[in-house]
């Protein structure tokens, strides 16, 4: 898998799918989307898994940048990276133009073994977008921006959007430069280790004010459109969510020899906070996730000495979000535990006569909300007028190899994509 145009397979959402003829004026290319797309299909991918492994500041992710780079220049885009290290690729000039700049574009690092379509699809779409309106004879009166967020996921050091975050102001640089990945190396390591000078890092509101638009494009990671039979949706909304970190104390002692009244199991407290997790979840209606846990020493015949484990609340308000995750530290409490925030995105609402302009113009497209953070949802919250467009996934299934868009629909988002860039920098805003 991770081809767009492989094979299409049978989805139980076939029902309806926008031609992206109808939306544009004409096909955008399928060959040239395909081979965007094959260009970057083995990169940091797992030959066992199938699933992609595309860190911040690693080999695989800066090979993913050195491809952007080099597909920007080959559309003769000037290609800006700001001190974070996120790429911006204009089509005209946003510091000479008299409109801020139409911005589209996602990220292309990824979760543990994600799947092929999370970030890439938005920027894959958004340059094939750009190659349309090129054949178009199409001229830009505001300056088209494709950007690459980094760091979108936050897999390797643990806070999500941290390219869209500094850039905004919502991370601090001291806090940024510290932290650290699974083996210790500290977010400023890592960026000096690929060429970055970390001492760059923060707020950077002359690079914001550019992007007078934003609109991703991502796979829908949800069922959402597969039930409505339809190939495109426009977001309108993301839930509040976050991520707590939850140390559980324990004592070190032997698994042979040591009566189970005389132990002080921290894996026993960790299992009560997984536990605590999906009550919480049931009771408020809302999501809770233990999906990494880090035990010590980590001997099979030793009893742990402490245990760590990373928590991702989410829910559709801010009321539940907070419930949810008192409850948790309230059962986690009984064990010694301390609980400590390390992001929280606030419930994001994207602009409202953005997204209802987009639905009006990609034939009554379904709005839609989503559980799942993006950039989108960091500018929009700096202020940026923001919205998305959603790309059907037939299996429903996001953050895994079995994350999968057909042909026809990403055909569809790219059109529709085309069809926006076009309306927003076609006349003065």
């Amino acid at each position: 898998m991770g081809s767009c145009s492989a094979t299409a397979r049978s989805s139980s959402g076939s029902a309806h799918v926008t031609d992206g003829a109808s939306l544009t004026g004409g096909d955008i290319g399928e060959s040239a989307f395909e081979q965007l797309w094959s260009a970057i299909a083995d990169i940091g991918r797992d030959p066992t898994t199938g699933g992609y492994r595309r860190f911040a500041w690693t080999e695989a992710d800066l090979s993913m940048r050195e491809w952007f780079g080099g597909e920007c220049a080959t559309r003769g885009l000037d290609l800006v990276e700001d001190q974070t290290g996120n790429q911006w690729a204009w089509w005209g000039d946003p510091d000479g133009a008299a409109s801020a700049g139409v911005v589209t574009g996602s990220h292309l690092d990824s979760v543990p073994d994600g799947g092929a379509f999370d970030g890439p699809l938005g920027v894959v779409s958004a340059l094939a977008a750009i190659d349309k309106l090129k054949a178009d004879g199409f001229q830009p009166r505001r300056p088209i921006c494709v950007v690459n967020f980094v760091d979108e996921e936050g897999a390797r050091f643990g806070v999500s959007c941290i390219g869209s975050r500094m850039i905004t102001g919502a991370l601090s640089p001291d806090r940024a430069r510290a932290l650290r990945d699974a083996e210790g190396v500290t977010m400023a390591e890592a960026m000096r280790a690929a060429g970055w000078q970390p001492e760059h890092l923060g707020p950077e509101p002359e690079v914001v004010a550019r992007v007078g638009t934003f609109v991703e494009l991502h796979i829908e990671q949800g069922r959402g459109l597969v039930d409505l039979g339809r190939a495109v949706a426009v977001g309108n909304a993301i839930w509040p969510h976050g991520r707590w970190r939850i140390e559980i104390p324990g004592e070190a002692n032997h698994a042979g020899t040591t009566r189970l009244s005389d132990r002080r199991d921290a894996v026993i407290g960790c299992a009560r906070a997984v536990l605590a997790a999906r009550a919480a979840a049931e009771t408020y209606d809302s999501l809770a996730t233990v999906g990494k846990i880090n035990i010590q020493p980590g001997g099979v015949n030793a009893i742990s000495s402490s245990a760590t484990a990373w928590l991702d609340a989410r829910a559709a308000d801010e009321s539940a979000l907070s419930a949810t995750v008192a409850q948790i530290e309230r059962e986690v409490a009984t064990s010694g535990a301390v609980v400590t925030e390390e992001s929280r995105t606030p419930q994001t609402a994207f602009d409202d006569a953005l997204v209802s302009w987009l639905a009006n113009l990609l034939d009554d497209a379904p709005v839609m909300s989503t559980g799942a953070g993006h950039d989108a949802g960091i500018l929009a919250n700096a202020g940026v007028s923001a919205a998305m467009i959603f790309v059907r996934n037939p299996t429903g299934v996001s953050h895994s190899p079995a994350e999968w868009a057909e042909p026809e629909d990403c055909q569809a988002g790219t059109a529709a994509l085309a069809t926006v860039l076009a309306e927003l920098a076609g006349v003065e805003r």
